[in-house]
């Protein structure tokens, strides 16, 4: 594998000193819409993700490449002046990153990522992160592993201008082999837990309908739950909605009167404690546990959050139909991805039956991807 990527990116960039790394792609198996509440969020990274080569320059310039962009060639710029430019195109993100690490000394990069583009499985983070771990080994940085995460981050919302939260970065960056991490986005502790699947794999529908809501609902429910927090702040000592607890539910109900306000809270709260059971449920292997965990999350984001939509909906209710023991939408909703735990054995056969009546349904072809859980950023 890495004899063969070192040999793609030759044909593009010759010569010797190449060294190969890999970022994970991710999904966020459960704590949605709650990284914004000071919740606790469950991710896990990948088995596919952005394969990267980068070679070592004598001037300041970097030279990059990219098997998902080859009709944008190869795009060329300078360390001296690191702007924004939407005609660079993916590159922005090469750029970000070397302007947070301080980089000084030009290079050539080779990109092939398998992370399917706009499927909301975190291509950018991705992207960003294996710039990071790249640099910092070509140039003996020195940063931490959560230095980079960091950098990644304030690229994105600085340089790109795409206000995120941290949890992409963080566990495209952090993930240990084959486990998850349960976030705290209030402060950034953390645990890792091993994910042991056994027999059962993770499949990803992509619903393939068009974002063309998500940026503008996801703005309205930040807007309604700071109007929720303003309120329930002056009865209860809290920063946030996740810091409440199921037990002041009725209290909160009384308080806000305005029904929709506390369907927000009752998702932000609910979520939360049902993160903090899945944490505890993989850590004992209780993965049945776990899956009805991931249907309650995902009633709840439909009913009380309102952010699935028909696509969503009808992908997870088939996947249940066809033998998964959990489904549920993860990301921001409104179309993108909803992913399902099933038997490995059965899981093409869903794939199968799940298909064409999605297609029936909504009139639009799904993607669907096998994955295991992964390791995080490294030099391969």
């Amino acid at each position: 594998m890495v004899r063969e990527l070192i040999e793609k990116a030759k044909q593009v960039f010759p010569g010797d000193g190449h060294r190969a790394f890999f970022a994970p792609g991710r999904i966020n198996l459960i704590g949605e819409h709650i990284d914004y509440n000071g919740g606790f969020v469950l991710p896990c990274a990948l088995s596919i993700g952005t394969y990267g080569v980068v070679q070592m320059r004598e001037d300041e310039t970097v030279r990059c490449f990219s098997e998902n962009f080859p009709e944008a060639g190869t795009v060329s710029f300078s360390l001296a002046g690191l702007h924004f430019r939407s005609e660079d195109g993916w590159t922005n993100y090469v750029k970000g990153m070397c302007k947070e690490l301080g980089v000084k000394r030009g290079f050539n990069l080779y990109v092939n990522g398998n992370i399917p583009n706009g499927a909301g499985l975190s291509s950018s983070a991705s992207l960003e992160v294996l710039v990071g771990v790249a640099l910092n080994n070509l140039f003996n940085l020195g940063f931490s592993a959560l230095e980079i995460v960091l950098a990644a981050h304030r690229a994105e919302n600085g340089f790109i201008g795409v206000k995120c939260g941290i949890m992409d970065q963080f566990i495209i960056g952090m993930a240990e082999e084959e486990s998850g991490i349960l976030l705290n986005t209030a402060n950034l502790e953390y645990h890792s837990v091993k994910i042991d699947l056994g027999d059962y794999l993770i499949v990803i529908g992509n619903t393939n309908k068009k974002r063309t809501l998500a940026s503008s609902k996801y703005n309205e429910r930040r807007g309604e739950c700071e109007r929720a927090l303003a309120i329930l702040k002056n009865r209860f000592a809290v920063e946030a909605l996740c810091e409440l607890e199921s037990k002041d539910l009725p209290e909160c109900e009384a308080l806000l009167q305005e029904p929709l306000l506390i369907k927000r809270v009752r998702h932000a709260v609910t979520e939360n404690e049902r993160t903090k059971k899945a944490y505890r449920a993989l850590s004992e292997g209780d993965l049945q546990e776990f899956g009805k965990l991931l249907n309650e999350s995902h009633r709840s984001l439909r009913d009380d959050y309102e952010v699935t939509g028909f696509e969503l909906d009808t992908l997870q209710e088939l996947f249940l139909k066809y033998g998964a023991i959990g489904a549920r939408m993860t990301g921001a909703g409104f179309g993108g991805c909803a992913i399902a735990l099933v038997k490995a054995e059965a899981a093409n056969r869903m794939i199968e039956q799940v298909a064409p009546e999605y297609r029936e349904k909504t009139g639009l072809a799904a993607d669907f991807y096998l994955v295991r859980v992964g390791n995080g950023a490294r030099e391969l």
